[in-house]
């Protein structure tokens, strides 16, 4: 089968792509810049990604989605809501964080442009990097999400499109522990949401992902093969 995978170099997306990659055709990654802080880490990470998988790769700019959201993904970078541990766990904390991170649509848009993608190249779906974990307080990471857009696809595209996610029954270490088992690039990723010259280890999406690792065994061997790109690759 042939897909279009959504990839935004994050640790679910790619671990998304490499698991959809064995079974299936990915003809092309897209890649969203909609002036979020971390676009430029995202775009350069997405592209190593890319190259190492030996996949096609455009970057869509949506300049407009910047104007209409108040996120604290695309507002001053002093606005950016700190987590730690502890606050993942904590129901209102997380909700928190959701409402201060939400961009409005912006799993349902990207999902809709790259359906257009997939008629364009006669393919049947689409990758996404979606995960238990979050579903729980975005709505737009669930199954429930993924079925109501192949609903909509049925009208809106000539022959219907699946949305595949091998990842969305699993927590963020089961992810890492699928990762590392199925050789995806981990040590390319950028989860961070700022964009700066390393991983900030402070806001809710990096926190996340640290304790992925250490709680999956893996954060020092990440840390050793994220170091050694950072020296032999600096970011730009």
């Amino acid at each position: 089968m042939r897909l279009v995978t959504l990839l935004s170099a994050g640790l679910d997306s790619v671990v998304a792509t490499v698991a959809a990659s064995r079974e299936h055709e990915i003809v092309l990654a897209l890649t969203f810049d909609y002036g979020q802080h971390a676009a430029g880490r995202e775009k350069a990470a997405a592209i190593q990604v890319a190259q190492a998988l030996g996949i096609n790769h455009s970057v869509i700019a949506l300049p407009w989605l910047a104007e209409i959201t108040n996120s604290a993904l695309v507002a001053e970078a002093e606005q950016m809501i700190a987590a730690d541990a502890a606050s993942l766990d904590d129901p209102q904390a997380v909700s928190a964080v959701a409402q201060a991170v939400w961009v409005p649509n912006r799993n349902g848009i990207f999902l809709n442009i790259a359906a257009g993608y997939c008629e364009a190249r006669d393919c049947a779906g689409i990758v996404c990097g979606f995960n238990a974990e979050e579903a729980a307080s975005f709505s737009d990471n669930s199954r429930e999400f993924m079925q109501a857009a192949e609903e909509c696809f049925a009208y809106s595209t000539r022959h219907g499109l699946q949305v595949i996610s091998p990842t969305v029954a699993l927590t963020k270490a089961q992810i890492v522990e699928v990762g590392y088992e199925i050789g995806a690039p981990l040590h390319l990723i950028w989860s961070c949401y700022l964009g700066g010259q390393t991983h900030c280890w402070s806001c809710p999406s990096c926190v996340r992902l640290r304790r992925a690792l250490e709680s999956s065994g893996y954060w020092e061997r990440w840390q050793r093969q994220a170091l050694r790109l950072l020296s032999s690759h600096p970011r730009e």
